[in-house]
């Protein structure tokens, strides 16, 4: 019963805080002992930090989204494949706005505990994302 409770949890999570913008689902979601094993450079790696970061993001990306392609759980661990999508609006990680939209897709891993967040680990097409929004030339 553990491993669908989190499935559940981590589908509202993803919804409430990407898809519906509501920046509150950090605190009811993420445990205040939270680890994030892939934030950018200078962003620590904690609740505040991932804050920080998703303020960034949607200041940038005020169009995001994401569609949830496959939820699995096991144990105490929640993976997720994700189609993200957005419109660069404004600067994000030094890249001046584009105007383009990207589509670009997302793994990760959060470990859960007591109905939180915990840990989390992600894998993301950073070079397709970047390629689409014209920062990065695309081979050939």
């Amino acid at each position: 019963m553990a491993a669908e409770e989190n499935r559940t949890t981590i589908r509202r999570f993803l919804e409430e805080l990407f898809n519906q913008q509501d920046m509150s689902a950090i605190d009811r979601y993420l445990a205040p002992e939270y680890v994030d094993h892939v934030v950018p450079p200078g962003v620590p790696p904690t609740r505040d930090g991932f804050r920080q970061f998703i303020g960034m993001f949607f200041t940038a990306l005020p169009d995001f989204h994401y569609t949830i392609e496959d939820v699995l759980a096991n144990g105490d661990k929640v993976a997720v494949r994700l189609t993200a999508q957005g419109t660069q609006q404004g600067e994000f990680m030094g890249i001046p706005p584009t105007g383009k939209q990207a589509t670009w897709g997302e793994m990760h891993i959060g470990r859960m505990q007591n109905g939180k967040i915990v840990e989390h680990w992600g894998q993301i097409d950073n070079m397709g994302m970047l390629q689409q929004l014209g920062v990065i030339p695309t081979m050939g």
